[in-house]
């Protein structure tokens, strides 16, 4: 009996040990940058996704999912459009000083853009999660950040 006991915590402890660390910067911003935006690569293989890279025939799919308009709060806007030469453009208003438009791709994670020299991920969502209690109880959002989100309207 004394030898089940140590065996019934060894998940519990690793299951703790995989948890994220809190994040270290006083302003609660992510301290992390990412590389460049890569476009989706063009290989075979039927549209599957692999790793971070979305096929050809998947990326149709998912940028349909994301074209089209955006809402945040206090005039805040995102404006999803397909590039000619693949990938999408990214027009947005993302707080009351800024707007810009971007190119972007489409991964398995969301809209990844390069906006003032930092990789960012606009992540599909819910208004809950964008921490902006005006868009709290809508379904369909994206968010860039903890206080950056857009709804579809």
């Amino acid at each position: 009996m004394t030898m089940r006991f140590p065996l019934l915590l060894a998940p519990l402890a690793l299951a703790a040990c995989a948890q994220p660390a809190p994040d270290p910067s006083p302003s609660g911003t992510p301290t992390e940058r990412v590389g460049p935006v890569a476009a989706p690569r063009d290989e075979p293989g039927g549209g599957q996704m692999r790793g971070n890279a979305v096929e050809p025939a998947a990326t149709a799919a998912l940028e349909e999912r994301y074209l089209g308009r955006w809402v945040g709060v206090e005039g805040m806007y995102l404006n999803v459009t397909r590039r000619e030469a693949g990938g999408v453009t990214l027009d947005m208003q993302w707080d009351l000083d800024h707007r810009g438009t971007f190119d972007g791709s489409v991964t398995a994670e969301g809209l990844r853009f390069l906006r003032n020299g930092i990789a960012e991920t606009a992540v599909p969502g819910n208004g809950d999660a964008t921490g902006l209690k005006w868009l709290a109880g809508k379904k369909d959002c994206l968010i860039v950040r903890p206080g950056e989100g857009y709804c579809r309207p």
